[in-house]
């Protein structure tokens, strides 16, 4: 089995020549599934996914319909991590979790967190296309109010530019914020934020999510001083030993989040979390609560703010209940079909990541 170094620099998602699964066995064990969410959540109703079946277990392949081939591909390369290579040794068996709440209105909140349980750490999404800061702030009050000693992390998907961020964290760490994730697009960007909030005395760390997992070099944002720390998700990465090694070379304290995925990704989640040598802040884990249907009957859900350690199961019923209609299954196998053709390439090439996924 390869280390993690390995499957970053010589093998750069752990998919060597020869030992990539063959296309036909990868469709046999296909299923592709229409999830209903509870809550409209990056702009969707529905959550789509293709499962796979492997020989050591079950992947999840789901990137957003947006996303070309080969960036896919990472995805699919940390399904078959999970499926084809099995989890790095675990170092802990509990993983502490966030509530998230979307971007509803702040009456809805309590609602929201009501599906989550008790929890020490909330994710509030902030910097919504058509709200204003007006919004952002009275749903952040309203779960302070809710949670008057949770900790308070608010993610605006690079949402704002600098002086927007600026203007924005200021107001709202009257709260208390733990951290703010992504508030610009850029890394640029996000070293000037977090200049000008340590120059006017603003205790408001800078995490950084699409600067790690949408750059060639995942490390960048760490050399550029950007950030203080850092969101890392599985499938975005090519996989948990990808994904470990990253963070062991960016240097910086880790958050793992999830990519709004079913139990079977959620699993390769607390796989990572599982396998970190520290885990210093509450994970974003807990997503399953936002979805209306899952694929097992034993969902990874949060109990008393933490996800325990297990493996998951796809249920042959559940799967039958909610698969995708039929021209949506037949996208999906024809995306697998290309993004394997992807993987299979780079593996044969056996080329630097960030080249191979440009």
């Amino acid at each position: 089995m390869p280390t993690a170094a390995a499957a970053t620099h010589a093998d750069p998602l752990g998919i060597h020549a020869g030992h990539l699964p063959d296309l036909d066995e990868l469709l046999a064990g296909a299923h592709v599934v229409s999830l209903p969410m509870r809550v409209k959540f990056r702009g969707i109703l529905q959550r789509e996914a293709l499962l796979l079946r492997g020989p050591l277990g079950w992947g999840e392949f789901c990137p957003f319909p947006e996303y070309a081939d080969a960036e896919a591909s990472r995805w699919l390369a940390s399904a078959l991590e999970a499926g084809w290579q099995g989890f790095p040794a675990p170092l802990r068996d509990s993983i502490p979790v966030n509530a998230t709440v979307p971007a509803v209105p702040a009456g809805r909140v309590p609602e929201i967190l009501a599906r989550f349980g008790r929890v020490d750490a909330v994710k509030v999404k902030v910097a919504e296309r058509g709200q204003i800061l007006d919004d952002d702030a009275a749903r952040v009050s309203a779960v302070r109010d809710a949670l008057p000693d949770a900790a308070i992390r608010v993610d605006a998907n690079g949402g704002w530019d600098v002086a927007e961020a600026v203007e924005a964290l200021t107001r709202l760490a009257g709260v208390g914020l733990e951290y703010a994730e992504q508030p610009v697009a850029d890394i640029a960007g996000l070293a000037e934020v977090r200049r000008r909030l340590r120059a006017a005395g603003v205790p408001v760390l800078i995490a950084a999510d699409e600067s790690v997992r949408k750059e060639d070099d995942p490390l960048k944002v760490a050399r550029a001083g950007a950030a203080d720390l850092i969101v890392v998700k599985v499938a975005p990465l090519g996989g948990v030993r990808r994904a470990l090694d990253i963070v062991a070379q960016a240097g910086l304290p880790a958050v793992v989040s999830s990519a709004l995925d079913t139990s079977v990704g959620i699993r390769a989640g607390l796989a990572l979390a599982a396998a970190l040598p520290e885990l210093p802040y509450a994970c974003g884990l807990g997503t399953v609560s936002l979805l209306g249907a899952d694929v097992t009957r034993d969902s990874l859900l949060p109990d008393d703010g933490a996800i325990r350690l297990r493996d998951v199961h796809a249920d042959a019923e559940l799967l039958a209940a909610h698969a995708a209609a039929p021209e949506r299954r037949d996208w999906w196998l024809d995306r697998l079909r290309r993004v394997h053709a992807v993987l299979a390439q780079g593996a044969a090439a056996d080329v630097p990541h960030g080249k191979m996924l440009k």
